[in-house]
């Protein structure tokens, strides 16, 4: 079976315009999470919103021409850096992992605006793909599950190389949806704390290249193993056993060949809402990852729905680069019953081997093993 590599990200968040900023402004503490004091119909939210001069910024370095919508923008500044290293083949394929899209045009332009189809399909022709690009539309585990089936589709022999995008945008109609939910929290989320009060929204875009070659120069992660069960518990009701993330897990160990003892850490999903927590600390139990060093990356982003699963892998791949460890903003106390091994503050430690989850609606889960290779 050949071996599939991430040789190179990207990625743009409300930390930091780019993966440099972002890095440097997680080590420093900050987050994203700002109050927002009238968003549609909605008041003093809190979200991880970009600002819209940072999204100007990044584009007009492009001087890329034509008109964009603000999501596709988003999405070009993360793949373009990939993009610069190597232009596509006649046989690279093009995956965007989003779960709403063009969604803000829905009101404006009907339906055919927000086709997500021919948004992915108009950047694909900005950047010369041959291929017809794929749209992974999979709840919140979109992003990771991009970098398994472009993973698959290379050991497959379908393409030759894959360029992972994803992308979602904070909007009205997607704050509106998890405030009737009553999901939302009235203060910056807290991933597995006691105190925790709900997801706060956020945005971003991200993106990897997947390819089997690499030189003996650089770092490069290889994808040693990944699996995808849904337990179809509920629309949006996580399984109270975590039968699905652990099933996942044990899909994706398996396939790697290693054990739990052999993960170096975990990047959980962690929205901060009672039922995904108290999920996720049950799964990782039963996988025997307790003590393994755990974090969530949503005190920082806010949950950036579809663009979730990949901007966090980004920020793993630069934990393990640099064999930092990144404190699970908003953690304080348990709140789940099963213990975990929470980081709390910023350290030093070898990192080799790490698992990026990923849960949805739906009963959707992804699990996905990396490994760095120098």
């Amino acid at each position: 079976m050949k071996k599939v590599y991430i040789t190179s990200t990207s990625c743009l968040s409300s930390v930091g315009a780019d993966k440099q900023l972002t890095w440097q402004g997680l080590q420093e503490g900050q987050s994203g999470i700002k109050k927002i004091e009238k968003f549609g119909f909605l008041e003093d939210i809190y979200a991880g919103q970009i600002a819209d001069e940072v999204i100007d910024t990044q584009w007009n370095k492009l001087n890329i021409k034509g008109i964009y919508t603000r999501l596709e923008k988003m999405l070009i500044i993360a793949l373009k850096p990939m993009i610069d290293l190597k232009k596509p083949t006649d046989t690279s394929q093009l995956i965007l992992a989003t779960t709403k899209g063009n969604i803000n045009n829905l009101a404006n332009t009907g339906v055919k605006g927000a086709d997500i189809n021919d948004m992915i399909q108009r950047i694909a022709d900005l950047f010369g793909f041959k291929t017809t690009p794929i749209v992974v539309c999979n709840a919140c585990v979109s992003g990771i599950l991009a970098v398994s089936i472009g993973k698959r589709m290379i050991q497959m022999g379908v393409c030759e190389d894959a360029y992972i995008v994803a992308g979602d945008e904070l909007t009205p109609f997607v704050a509106s949806g998890f405030n009737s939910f009553q999901a939302m929290s009235d203060e910056p989320c807290k991933p597995f704390d006691a105190n925790r009060k709900g997801v706060t929204l956020g945005e971003g875009s991200a993106a990897v290249y997947l390819s089997t070659e690499c030189t003996a120069q650089e770092t490069v992660f290889e994808v040693i193993g990944e699996a995808s069960i849904a337990d179809a518990n509920h629309i949006s009701g996580p399984s109270r056993t975590g039968e699905g993330l652990y099933l996942s897990i044990q899909g994706a160990l398996r396939e790697a060949g290693i054990t739990a003892e052999q993960v170096d850490l975990v990047s959980a999903h962690g929205t901060a809402t009672n039922y995904n927590d108290e999920m996720e600390s049950i799964a990782f139990d039963r996988s025997e990852l307790s003590s393994t060093p755990t974090h969530s990356l949503k005190g920082y982003f806010g949950h950036t729905l579809g663009a979730a699963g990949l901007l966090e892998l980004v920020i793993v791949i630069e934990s393990m680069l640099y064999n930092q460890l990144v404190v699970s903003k908003g953690y304080e106390i348990s709140g789940v019953s099963r213990a975990l091994n929470m980081i709390t503050a910023n350290s030093k430690l070898s990192l080799n081997t790490a698992l990026k989850t990923g849960s949805g609606f739906g009963g959707s889960n992804t699990a996905l093993l990396i490994a760095k290779r120098n």
